[in-house]
């Protein structure tokens, strides 16, 4: 199941990348991009929730945690994009290392 998680996240952080360069470059994001990045996350956090769910023993807590918050964060920056408005650079970055911390505690976890 983790390993799943971890593939789809990082098919997301790519995702996440192109649109962050399209914010960067002050151009307007790629909407089916936008749409997969959420998508893919989410779905992959929730993989992630079930696990911890069915592993009460050992199980990435703070690898959950941290992607959380940056869907949290990410849900921001959404609701902004769609408005018209541009993120946050400062959020865009914390989102973006935030769930890069994340990930990262999550092969760390499988390993």
């Amino acid at each position: 199941m983790l390993y799943l998680s971890i593939a789809l996240f990082l098919v997301a952080a790519v995702f996440g990348l192109i649109i962050a360069s399209a914010i960067l470059r002050n151009q307007p994001t790629p909407k089916p991009l936008v749409y997969l990045h959420g998508l893919l996350g989410a779905t992959a956090l929730t993989i992630v929730v079930i696990y911890v769910m069915q592993h009460a023993d050992k199980n990435p807590l703070a690898s959950l945690v941290l992607l959380i918050i940056a869907a949290l964060g990410g849900f921001v920056l959404f609701a902004r994009d769609m408005t018209k408005k541009p993120g946050p650079m400062a959020l865009v970055v914390i989102h973006a290392l935030v769930a890069v911390a994340g990930v990262l505690g999550l092969v760390l976890f499988v390993m």
